[in-house]
Formats: structure tokens, C-alpha cells, sequence
């Protein structure tokens, strides 16, 4: 969840150095959103997956609880890759879920999904996930805590809790929780879990942690969106060699 103050539409229109397919692909996620009633009685963003409508609930006092479009990248991706990389029936986590549209994209696509972020974010992120998934999908998406790089072997012990898919949308950004949230991937993350992660460049604070993240795994880029300022990668961890 981001601690700079641009808006989630920012930085989406087309500039000198984009490239006519960055372009493209940019309109075609950021048609994923439609406006909301004027007469609502309560503000919400909306956005179509799976042809259904998704309503998300923000907060302007939270970060956590206020959508970016690295959310939206992610969703997309997942969407129209099905074919590759097919969510149903498989164990799926979320890291920083936020507003939840990763987690509720994941559920309508047959996944079951765990959805962590911090204690005051959570309240938000439920009722997003329960008013957009109940009744629409396989599984009840599991809402719970989950603080980078605390007791994260206590919640979410290796020997029973097996992810097939870790995701993660904006996650990193000048924070002061960066080592955490590498060690809460590197302890995620077993021999056959592959993450999926957008990210939003904006500091110095990107460029490292990318860095240092290859140090333990292998990153593949799926999508490099200049008029975003998004990457979007796929990530599992290096085997480690043994010596003789």
C-alpha cells in the first residue's frame, strides 16, 4: 500500500517513450473500471472480472484501504492467462491484499484463497471480499492477519500451509519493512510456489528490493508497462546447491 499521494488513475495516459502494445495493454486493464452511480448512498470503485461486477469499498484514511492499479494489472493478468496458469482448485495467498481485488479476482477464478494484511485494514478488506465473493465462488476466501516477518511460521507453519501461488500488488514502496517482506516471501515460498507480483516503481527503494529479491529467487517479467510505471513478474525460489 503506497506512501506517496498519487491517485490510483495516475500516470495511465500514453507519454513519448510508450510503446504503442504498453499502450494497449494499459486502456484494455484500465477498462476493467467503470464509474458508480451518482445516486449511491455510499462511495465505491467498480470493476468488471469474470463478467461480473466487483465493488470495492476505499478508505482515503487508510492506504491499505484504497485500490492501485498494480491491483488491477495483477487481476488482468490472471484473467486472461488462464490457460497457463489456472487458479482453480489451487491454495493461493495474498500478501497486502488491501481492498481485497486480488483475493476476490482469485476466489471467482476457482482458487482457495488465504487474504492477510494488517489488523486496521482488516475490517475494510473483509467486507469487500464477503459482499464480492458470497455465493460466487468454490471456496469462502479466508480473511485473516498476517504482519511481514512476524510469527509468520506460527500462522502459517511449512510442514501444513503449502501455497501454490503467492500474489502481491504494490507491496513495495519506500517502507521501512522491506527485509520483512522478503523474509515472509522466502518462508511462503516453497520448492513448487510461484508468486506473482506487480509492482509500482517510483524510488530508489524498488530498484533494491528487486535486486536483492533475485539473490533468492529466479524473476521473470511479464509485463513492463512504462505509462503505469508497473512491472509485472513471476517469481520461485533458486534451489539451493548442496555441497558434496
Amino acid at each position: 500500500m503506497p506512501s506517496d499521494m498519487e491517485t490510483p488513475s495516475s500516470k495511465t495516459t500514453e507519454d513519448s517513450n510508450t510503446k504503442p502494445e504498453d499502450a494497449e495493454l494499459a486502456k484494455a486493464i484500465m477498462a476493467r473500471r467503470f464509474h458508480p452511480s451518482a445516486i449511491s448512498p455510499e462511495t465505491w470503485e467498480g470493476y468488471i472480472f469474470s463478467d461480473l461486477e466487483i465493488r470495492i469499498k476505499e478508505s482515503t484514511d487508510l492506504y491499505g484501504a484504497v485500490l492501485w492499479p498494480s491491483a488491477i494489472v495483477l487481476c488482468h493478468f490472471l484473467e486472461t492467462n488462464q490457460d497457463r496458469y489456472n487458479l482453480t482448485d489451487k491454495n493461493v495467498i495474498e500478501l497486502g491484499a488491501g481492498t481485497g481485488l486480488v483475493t476476490i479476482v482469485s476466489s471467482l477464478l476457482g482458487a482457495k484463497v488465504t487474504s492477510t494484511d494488517l489488523p486496521e485494514v482488516l475490517g475494510n478488506l473483509e467486507y469487500n471480499v464477503m459482499r464480492n465473493t458470497k455465493g460466487r465462488c468454490k471456496y469462502i476466501p479466508l480473511v485473516t492477519e498476517l504482519i511481514w516477518g512476524q510469527e509468520v511460521e506460527q500462522h502459517f507453519p511449512r510442514a501444513t500451509h503449502c501455497f501454490d501461488y503467492v500474489l502481491a500488488a504494490d507491496v513495495v514502496y519506500a517502507h521501512p519493512y522491506l527485509v520483512e517482506l522478503m523474509d515472509t516471501f522466502d518462508h511462503l515460498c516453497q520448492e513448487n510456489t510461484q508468486i506473482f507480483w506487480a509492482m509500482r516503481f517510483r524510488l530508489d527503494p524498488e530498484n533494491s528490493f528487486v535486486d536483492r529479491f533475485q539473490q533468492r529467487f529466479h524473476l521473470e517479467e511479464l509485463y513492463d508497462l512504462p505509462s503505469m510505471s508497473i512491472k509485472l513478474y513471476r517469481a520461485w525460489r533458486k534451489v539451493k546447491r548442496t555441497k558434496d
